[in-house]
C-alpha cells in the first residue's frame, strides 16, 4: 500500500508551503485534524484523573546527562545557543546569520514531555499513592532524514507519565494500551504493536542489550509502520537518578504512555484517503458532550445583503 504524503506541503492551490526539512505549516483541515486529535488523546488523563500541566521549554544539559541522555542519544539533541554581543552590529548591518558564531547556553530543546517534568520531580517523596500528571509539548530531535508528519524536526508530543510503587506503573501502561486501543477502534484506525526498537547511538551499550532481552517500550503502528504511540516502562531508573520517592516503596517506578499528534493525523489520512475524509470521521468519534466541536470546513452559505 503507497503511503498518502499527508503532509510537508498544503493542498494544491494553498499558498502554505514547508519552511524546510523537517518543518512543516499545517493547513487547517490538518490542524482541525491536529486539535481534535489531541482533545481525544487527553481522554487518558481524564480517565486516570491526571491533571494537565506545562513543562519547560528548555532543559538543562547537566540534567539530562544525569539520566544517561547523551549516552543514548546524543545525536538526537537540538541544542539553543545565543548570538555573541559581538555578533550584534553584524546582524544589525544584513550580514548572514548561519555565519555568526553562538555562545551554547547549556540547554537543549526538548525531545520528549517527560524529561522536564520528571527534572522538576526531582528530590521530592510522592508517598505510596504516587503521581500522575498530563502534559503535552513541542518537542524537537535531530533525525537522519525526515518525511512528510512521520518524522519531522519538531512536533507534538502529549504524554501521561506515573510515578509510585512498581504495580501502580504497570497498572497505568495496562489502562494506556486499552484505552489506545478503544480509541483506534473509534477512529477506524487498524493498529499493531510491537516491541520498538529504540535508535541507541552505541548499539552494543548496556542499555541497547538489556531493551533486547527486556523490552521497557511498545510501539502502536499504523500499517506503513508509523510509531503513533507508546508505553513506556521506566523502571525505577529516573527514581534512583532524581531521588523520586514513593513512601516507603523507596525509589519511584515510573511509567509513561506517550503520542506523537502529529503522527496521529498522518495514520488518519492514511486510513481514510483524505484529510477531509480524515476529519468527518474524527467529528463522528466525538463524544456526544464533548465540551468543545472541531471547526466545519465546508464552504458556509453566502449570506443575504444587509437591508438597506
Amino acid at each position: 500500500m503507497s503511503t498518502p504524503r499527508a503532509s510537508a506541503t498544503a493542498p494544491p492551490g494553498s499558498t502554505l508551503r514547508s519552511p524546510g526539512a523537517g518543518l512543516v505549516t499545517l493547513d487547517p483541515v490538518h490542524t482541525a485534524l491536529l486539535h481534535g486529535l489531541d482533545h481525544l488523546l487527553t481522554g487518558l488523563a481524564e480517565r486516570l484523573a491526571a491533571p494537565e500541566v506545562t513543562g519547560p521549554p528548555l532543559l538543562p544539559a547537566e540534567g539530562l546527562a544525569r539520566l544517561d541522555y547523551f549516552r543514548n542519544f546524543p545525536h538526537l539533541g537540538v541544542s539553543a545557543g545565543r548570538f555573541t554581543p559581538d555578533a550584534f552590529d553584524a546582524l544589525a548591518a544584513g550580514a548572514a546569520p548561519g555565519e555568526l558564531p553562538l555562545r551554547p547556553t547549556g540547554h537543549l530543546l526538548p525531545s520528549a514531555t517527560c524529561y522536564g517534568l520528571l527534572l522538576s520531580l526531582e528530590g521530592q517523596d510522592l508517598g505510596e499513592d504516587g503521581l500522575r500528571l498530563s502534559a503535552a509539548g513541542r518537542c524537537f530531535r535531530n533525525e537522519s532524514h525526515y518525511d512528510g508528519l512521520r518524522r519531522l524536526w519538531g512536533f507534538h508530543m502529549r504524554e501521561v507519565l506515573y510515578l509510585g510503587t512498581r504495580d501502580g506503573a504497570a497498572e497505568h501502561l495496562a489502562q494506556g494500551e486499552e484505552f489506545v486501543g478503544e480509541l483506534a477502534g473509534r477512529l477506524g484506525l487498524g493498529l499493531s504493536r510491537a516491541a520498538a526498537d529504540d535508535p541507541f547511538y552505541d548499539k552494543g551499550g548496556s542499555r541497547a542489550r538489556l531493551m533486547a532481552l527486556d523490552p521497557v517500550k511498545h510501539e502502536f503502528c499504523a500499517p506503513d509502520g508509523t510509531a503513533i504511540a507508546s508505553v513506556n516502562r521506566h523502571r525505577n531508573f529516573f527514581g534512583e537518578r532524581l531521588d523520586i520517592r514513593a513512601g516507603s516503596a523507596g525509589p519511584a517506578h515510573s511509567s509513561c504512555v506517550a503520542f506523537g499528534v502529529e503522527r496521529w493525523v498522518h495514520a488518519m489520512v492514511l486510513a481514510h484517503g483524505t484529510p477531509e475524509q480524515a476529519l468527518e470521521r474524527l467529528r463522528a468519534a466525538q463524544p456526544d458532550a464533548a465540551p468543545r466541536r472541531l471547526p466545519d470546513l465546508r464552504t458556509p452559505a453566502p449570506r443575504e445583503a444587509p437591508a438597506q
